[in-house]
């Protein structure tokens, strides 16, 4: 059978699709293999949210085309975010592209990889280059998010992630994903129950409900409970009443989205982890306007403090835009001074890059390069303190881990992560510890990675 390959970029999101596609084509008889050379099938899933990732699929794809030359039957797909926003172009730019899969089919796949198979197979190598053997997809398509819930687990799995809501309404002026992923769409309460059951079932321990901005599930479609929680809020105590489920997380949210009723809810569901990722982008009132984040700096951290009142021990990590158009230096001091307050666990701070047919890439006072490269440099040196200082108070500390198999870095270790959603690696007994939840005992870190001995286990 014909095998093939998926290549990833960006967020959980574009994981957890391609995961999808992989198990429609695993279910038609392909085998799946991480060697370019052996592949018959290569699929990039690439993200649109900064101009890096989209040069890094393009780039990859070009490289690809070469071993063609010795397998002209080949197939090469774009998928996700880029081939919504590019389409057509990527075929005409890269001529050996066949395939062009935009965000709302994913389910759509496993028939046009079928298809250009079967042509291909069929014609040889007459007419391997001609567009018309092209196929390009990237149409709306209605309740598209109720197709994303196969999995591809292996007998140990111990975590998923499990989409519960596709697109995004905020219109951030920075920001591509509401072009590419379309307008917010949620899943039904029960369908996603029956997901996660079956997840449990197969031996998950962990899921991660995911969503673009995952605490407005249901917004549109749902109403309030009598108590005025949100739809949100009833979707996560649902989850958490799934027996055999050990921990529960979501990603991402929107500080707007983030009411009451959530923060209540990480005080009486103990299955949902002390990890909250919250999106701050600036700390300049003036850029977040500009932004159209609608908050201020001081709500924002009103909001941390009240988290942190609810859960004492809970870990904060967040994301951060630097050099957005207009951005002086007292914006981004702003900035740092809010992020030297907060105090985050961990920060993914990103130079701004223009998304064309968004507001900010036509904004005046572009900031030049070298300025946003200034200070992504200095305010992770403050995030990689505050990282520092808080993973060196567990240093001697038991923290209990789920063992999610060996460490990307060697496969001769062990890694886990803590309900605060730090790594810890450790030397391990694999047959006893992959899949299970146990202490270990924290012997040192680098700041961002703990390292550890299991603790009577």
């Amino acid at each position: 059978m014909p095998k093939v390959l998926i290549k990833t970029y960006g967020c959980q999101m574009n994981e957890r699709d391609s995961e999808q596609v992989a198990q429609m084509l695993i279910a038609r008889g392909y085998e799946t293999t991480t060697r370019e050379n052996e592949a018959d099938v290569i699929l990039l899933n690439t993200c649109s949210v900064r101009d890096m990732a989209e040069q890094k699929a393009l780039g990859k794809m070009g490289m690809l085309g070469r071993l063609r030359e010795n397998k002209p039957e080949m197939v090469f797909g774009f998928l996700g975010c880029m081939a919504q926003s590019r389409g057509e172009e990527l075929t005409r730019d890269l001529g050996h592209v066949d395939l062009v899969v935009g965000t709302q089919k994913f389910h759509k796949v496993a028939d046009y990889v079928d298809e250009l198979v079967r042509r291909k197979r069929a014609l040889g190598e007459r007419l391997m280059d001609d567009a018309r053997f092209s196929i390009v997809d990237v149409a709306e398509e209605k309740e598209s998010q109720e197709s994303i819930r196969d999995h591809v687990l292996s007998a140990r799995h111990a975590t998923a992630f499990v989409s519960i809501m596709q697109g995004c309404n905020m219109k951030c002026t920075f920001c591509i994903v509401p072009f590419t992923r379309g307008s917010e769409r949620s899943r039904g309460i029960a369908e996603i129950v029956r997901e996660v059951r079956e997840l449990v079932a197969r031996g998950v321990k962990e899921v991660t409900l995911l969503g673009q901005i995952v605490n407005l599930y249901g917004r549109h479609e749902f109403p309030k409970s009598a108590d005025g929680k949100s739809p949100f809020v009833q979707l996560l105590e649902a989850v958490h009443e799934v027996d055999g489920l050990e921990r529960l997380r979501f990603t991402s949210p929107h500080p707007i989205g983030f009411r009451d009723d959530l923060i209540e809810a990480f005080t009486r569901l103990p299955k949902l982890a002390e990890h909250v990722h919250l999106p701050m982008q600036s700390g300049s009132d003036r850029i977040l306007k500009a932004m159209h984040r609608t908050y201020t700096a001081e709500k924002y951290t009103i909001l941390v403090e009240k988290i942190r009142a609810a859960r004492s021990d809970i870990a904060i990590t967040t994301d951060i835009i630097v050099g957005f158009p207009g951005e002086t230096d007292d914006d981004y001091f702003a900035t740092r001074e809010l992020v030297q307050r907060v105090q985050f666990d961990n920060a993914f701070i990103f130079r701004y890059s223009k998304r064309r047919d968004t507001p900010a890439a036509e904004m005046p006072d572009q900031v030049e390069e070298r300025v946003k490269e200034d200070r992504n440099q200095d305010l992770l040196e403050v995030v990689n303190e505050s990282a520092k200082r808080k993973a060196g108070a567990l240093v001697g500390q038991n923290v209990q881990i789920l063992c999610e198999g060996t460490s990307k870095t060697n496969d001769a270790r062990l890694t886990g992560r803590t309900r605060t959603n730090k790594i810890v690696i450790f030397d391990g007994d694999f047959e006893r510890h992959i899949g299970q939840i146990f202490d270990v005992k924290i012997t040192r870190t680098t700041g961002f990675t703990l390292y550890g001995d299991p603790a009577l286990f």
